[in-house]
């Protein structure tokens, strides 16, 4: 596949963003660069410095060579997949009904419990969502939220974040602000609804409590470097989906079935 051209990235850029819902002031603050540096980019009248393109690729979740048009990002479907499947057709992710539903609560209940601490922008959900999911199946063997998490430069992203999200500010779930912490812009969600208890389990309840005690409170910087050392994620090759089955293969330092583990 050939690198996109300046026109593509422009366009790849401009998507992403409004994917998100986002404007431009928006994305400048992310990128701290200026509204009008983001439109001149969009216009295709600017190009993209290789840090820009590290910064991007970073707000954005993906990776640079999806921005460069190297490879091809899959598309998420909330709900049942289609009945006819197709060997041409992009790769496709299809959450079910139940596990989107799970997924919101987990979110939301999260935000309950720590989403007011300064340092919970969005980089920092990812991970504990991650460290909650992987806590969780190595104590019991079963999914909470089943969402797919990704190798990325600064750690694992969840592929179904941005579509649940989206979904849930336009259902008015949460809103979404744009904030900075010690001089890096930040994403904030805050919830505008509580989450349904009803749709946690005790133990499902215990590990989000146990994440959010012991993770909340560190920084973004923090959190990638912890989960670079985790061996789910040591373990999987750069851009591919870490598998669930290998927190069987922690160290003690992270396996939070070893009652001397650093995690308890």
């Amino acid at each position: 596949m050939k690198p996109a051209s300046d026109n593509e990235l422009s366009e790849i850029i401009q998507e992403q963003r409004t994917k998100r819902s986002w404007s431009q002031d928006q994305l400048a603050t992310e990128l701290g660069v200026s509204r009008s540096a983001i439109s001149q980019i969009e216009n295709g009248e600017r190009g993209v410095s290789s840090a820009e393109l590290k910064r991007l690729s970073e707000v954005f979740g993906v990776t640079a060579d999806f921005l460069l048009g190297l490879e091809s990002e899959p598309e998420v479907i909330l709900g049942d997949p289609p009945k006819k499947k197709s060997n041409h057709l992009p790769e496709r992710i299809s959450v079910p009904y139940h596990r989107i539903e799970k997924f919101k609560n987990v979110l939301l209940y999260l935000l309950e419990r720590c989403g007011g601490k300064p340092n919970i922008g969005e980089t920092v959900l990812y991970k504990l969502l991650y460290f909650a999911d992987f806590n969780f199946y190595e104590l019991y063997e079963e999914h909470m939220t089943g969402a797919t998490y990704r190798k990325l430069q600064y750690g694992p992203v969840p592929r179904e974040f941005g579509e649940i999200v989206k979904e849930m500010i336009r259902r008015k779930d949460l809103t979404s602000v744009k904030d900075s912490f010690y001089g890096y812009p930040q994403t904030r969600y805050i919830p505008l609804k509580k989450a349904d208890l009803n749709q946690l389990t005790a133990a499902e309840k215990t590990v989000l409590d146990s994440v959010v005690e012991r993770l909340s409170d560190k920084s973004a910087k923090w959190l990638s470097d912890y989960s670079h050392e985790d061996i789910p994620w040591k373990a999987t090759a750069e851009k591919d989906v870490i598998d669930y089955e290998l927190v069987f293969y922690r160290t003690p330092a992270y396996s939070v079935r070893d009652d001397n583990s650093d995690e308890q």
